[in-house]
């Protein structure tokens, strides 16, 4: 199962199986081996083009721990952490990607810690209570009132307690790092707000995009080793990963700490290639690695848009849902006919008051729903929905065992135009950009003033 997540008060932790991705906010993705392409001639600090490796083991199956000023990060921890983000993939992984993994999560468990260090040396720690109040919060959500049922299925999964409430001290204690040196110097003036409002409505009815983003940096010696990590990630989503469990571990773009999510941007503000790419994609696309300017991104289509016009799939309908259900073994050729004669059965309703005859006339199950929101239904529905009338019916879907249905369209409310955001909105927008872009910097300079023992 998959935990639900809970909110602090600024970054929101993920579910309880990704949890452990949101530490490190510039995470870089580890090098596989290079390609066997011939060395150049000259290669950095006059190395041979051969070199003999004093060494029979293989590095990349050495037990990574490390010694962060002090502070001892076991295998126990890595493995622990591991485990909660494979949980929340629910996909084979290989064990080439499980030693990835381990790599990177031990540069989150070092960030994790360096983290709580600062916090801890400028009297702005995280209490224990605070660390158990958000974690029987997670367990409210997903174990009713039973913290106990929720340490029980983190054993389950070969994590612990302990391992989720660490993740939990380190996403608090950056919060108030964040809160005590960044957030009181970061300022917008009112002349900045209103300018980007004033571009808004200029732009009225203008096509907006809002994208998911993996980007990892590249030059020209590790091009090829950074195109093979991408491609490999790419995979991973293909066959079911989260995109942003995969954003927050891998990428190196601004947008890690929010899962890849860029916001709506326009075509105008990304590189020519991602734009033609974009400008082709429908809502649930992915598609890359792309080469762009300083390396590599893979982007996902979330959503698009005009610039302060009505969406019409907030549109809110009253449906009504006729299905029926087909035998146990079904042969397809009688599933074929069943299906096509539920269809035509459909045709001859008159309306959604008609609807209801489908129980006895055919022993057709009528369940409605008054209210609810077209872009909440699957993405194959929405189009058709969106063309429909009160009183018709999509076409219908299902499959053998789940059975086939029908949605009738009863009543439809059209949202209002999209009004103009808000001064403060627009504020609190570009206010958290630059928030974002400093906590990054102040990431990195506890790095380099850090004390680390690899083991």
């Amino acid at each position: 199962m998959t935990l639900k997540a809970i909110s602090t008060i600024r970054t929101p932790l993920l579910a309880l199986g990704a949890v452990a991705l949101t530490l490190s906010t510039t995470s870089v993705v580890p090098a596989f081996a290079q390609s066997t392409a011939a060395p150049a001639p000259i290669t950095p600090f006059g190395l041979p083009s051969d070199v003999t490796v004093f060494d029979d083991g293989n590095p990349n199956q050495r037990s990574a721990t490390a010694v962060v000023n002090g502070y001892v990060i076991t295998g126990t921890d890595i493995e622990q952490r591991v485990s909660l983000i494979t949980n929340a993939s629910q996909t084979d992984v290989s064990q080439e990607e499980l030693q990835r993994l381990r790599s990177q999560v031990l540069r989150n468990l070092i960030d994790e810690t360096l983290k709580i260090q600062a916090a801890e040396a400028q009297e702005v720690g995280v209490q224990k209570a605070q660390v158990d109040l958000t974690y029987n919060q997670l367990a409210a959500q997903n174990f009713g009132q039973e913290s106990q049922a929720m340490d029980n299925y983190l054993a389950s999964i070969g994590s612990s307690a302990n391992a989720l409430k660490r993740q939990i001290e380190g996403e608090l204690a950056w919060e108030n790092l964040i809160r005590r040196n960044i957030t009181p110097f970061v300022n917008v003036s009112a002349e900045e707000v209103n300018s980007i409002l004033e571009r808004q409505e200029a732009d009225r009815g203008t096509e907006e995009y809002r994208l998911g983003e993996i980007y990892l940096s590249a030059t020209d010696e590790n091009r090829e080793a950074v195109l093979q990590n991408m491609n490999r990630i790419v995979e991973q989503l293909q066959q079911g990963g989260s995109f942003v469990a995969y954003a927050r571990q891998f990428s190196e773009a601004t947008t890690a700490i929010q899962g890849g999510d860029t916001g709506f941007l326009r075509l105008n503000t990304l590189p020519p290639v991602m734009a033609e790419s974009v400008r082709q994609m429908e809502p649930g696309q992915l598609v890359g690695p792309l080469p762009i300017p300083g390396g590599f991104t893979v982007i996902y289509l979330i959503d698009k848009r005009q610039v302060l016009m009505a969406d019409p799939r907030d549109s809110v309908l009253s449906l009504k849902q006729i299905s029926i259900d087909l035998p146990p073994g079904v042969s397809d050729e009688d599933a074929t006919t069943s299906i096509e004669q539920f269809g035509s059965y459909v045709q001859t309703l008159n309306g959604c008051t008609d609807a209801e005859n489908a129980t006895a006339a055919i022993g057709a199950a009528v369940v409605s729903n008054p209210q609810i929101q077209i872009r909440q239904l699957p993405e194959q529905l929405q189009s058709i929905l969106l063309s429909l009338q009160i009183g018709q019916t999509t076409p219908p879907f299902g499959t053998a065992e789940d059975g086939v249905r029908v949605l009738m369209v009863c009543g439809r409310e059209d949202p209002a135009d999209a009004g103009a955001p808000t001064f403060d909105s627009v504020m609190d927008t570009i206010e958290a950009e630059r928030v974002n872009k400093r906590a990054q910097r102040y990431l990195r300079d506890l790095r380099n003033d850090a004390y680390i023992e690899y083991n």
